[in-house]
């Protein structure tokens, strides 16, 4: 990829500065619990099931990217000419709850699972549990 110039990221942050409020406003950031509805077996075969309403956490995050601060490109000999932030709707604490699973006949099971207890925007992660 090759090297921008000083004065070409000068131009691409005189111009960011000029139109920046001219657009459409942003979406309004939110990272919510949404219910969905579980279905639990006990083996393959599903002996014994029940369902639950569990909670996910849905939504969308801010993110954004910008020309790299001089600094920035000193420091990575003017390879690294973009930074980004971006955050991720992520679960920030589990409950667990029990379900019921009913086997046939008179028969019952008990099974805890996990659900979220509460959401927010947080550093991606390809997993965090």
């Amino acid at each position: 990829m090759p090297m921008a110039s000083p004065q070409t990221l000068l131009l691409c942050l005189l111009i960011l500065a000029v139109t920046e409020g001219q657009g459409q406003q942003a979406a309004i950031p939110g990272c919510y619990l949404h219910p969905f509805n579980v279905t639990v077996r006990s083996d393959r075969q599903g002996t014994c099931q029940g369902s639950h309403v569990a909670q996910a956490c849905v939504g969308h995050c801010e993110s954004s990217a910008f020309p790299s601060r001089y600094s920035v490109l000193v420091a990575s000999g003017y390879r690294h000419n973009i930074t980004s932030i971006s955050q991720c709707c992520t679960i920030s604490s589990l409950r667990k709850v029990k379900v019921q699973l009913h086997c046939g006949g008179d028969r019952r099971e008990e099974l805890e699972i996990f659900t979220a207890r509460a959401c927010q925007c947080d550093m991606c992660r390809l997993s965090r549990y």
